[in-house]
């Protein structure tokens, strides 16, 4: 019998999804706490430990899907943890990245792909607006949809976005992932890099019937939304608590 389709946070916007007897890791930040330095002046980064042991996270993984190449979505511990034969579906602005640390079988993902009987869609998303999107870079995000499974939306690291929108319309997902952390840059404060509680609000009252997971909070200190504050705002709207996740780390979803 298939295993049931679920998603679990590991930390930040590192996800293990089983999803049509896949084992399926989305954006591996690997590096224990306190490994890099403070955005903000207030904590070192990763400011919280891996709820498990990394060879726990990558044992039986069949694909890595990486939505950008920043140190928080994949970094050297998760490039050194990683069979470098493992099955990595990245973007096109990540293609020499991928080649360079030596993985024998990533594929660039320009508009989709077929893998293992699963349709992965890449879609777009804006890492901040202004002068602070130019530093950004390029990311992405990415629609899994298979017979007899959930339509699953990783939306990646994006602030919410007429492309967001229209996507969500595009592939009517029956489960979206957020990145609601709400983060900023130093000198950058008043511009959002990541959607915050009343943008993920703005997306819930856009997505139609699907079911909400919001990651990517707390363990940063860049980012200001928290999980307290993103269920505050949610009651505040009135979306029901099976509408909007907002998973611990460790935790696993059934979706």
């Amino acid at each position: 019998m298939a295993k049931k389709a679920s998603i679990q946070l590991v930390r930040n916007a590192t996800l293990l999804i089983n999803y049509a007897g896949q084992r399926i890791l989305v954006d591996p930040m690997l590096m224990p706490k306190d490994t890099i330095d403070t955005f903000t002046g207030k904590a070192r980064n990763p400011m919280v430990e891996l709820p498990m042991p990394i060879d726990e996270i990558i044992k039986d993984i069949d694909l890595v899907l990486v939505t950008h190449t920043h140190p928080d979505h994949f970094d050297p511990a998760a490039s050194e943890a990683l069979d470098k034969s493992v099955k990595l579906i990245n973007q096109p602005a990540d293609k020499e990245y991928f080649q360079k640390a030596g993985f024998t079988n990533a594929e660039t993902v320009s508009i989709s792909t077929e893998w293992m009987g699963i349709s992965i869609h890449r879609t777009g998303g804006e890492h901040g607006s202004g002068e602070v999107l130019k530093h950004m870079g390029t990311v992405s995000g990415f629609v899994l949809k298979a017979e007899n499974q959930p339509t699953v939306y990783i939306v990646g690291d994006s602030i919410w976005i007429e492309g967001i929108e229209q996507s969500i319309q595009k592939f009517k997902p029956d489960v979206i992932v957020t990145n609601s952390g709400g983060a900023a840059m130093p000198g950058f404060e008043e511009t959002l890099i990541l959607m915050d509680e009343e943008q993920t609000m703005s997306l819930i009252k856009e997505c139609g019937e699907a079911k909400v997971i919001a990651v990517h909070m707390e363990a940063l200190d860049h980012c200001r939304t928290t999980r307290a504050s993103l269920r505050q705002a949610a009651e505040k709207s009135g979306v029901e608590n099976s509408k909007l996740f907002i998973p611990k780390n460790g935790e696993v979803v059934s979706i």
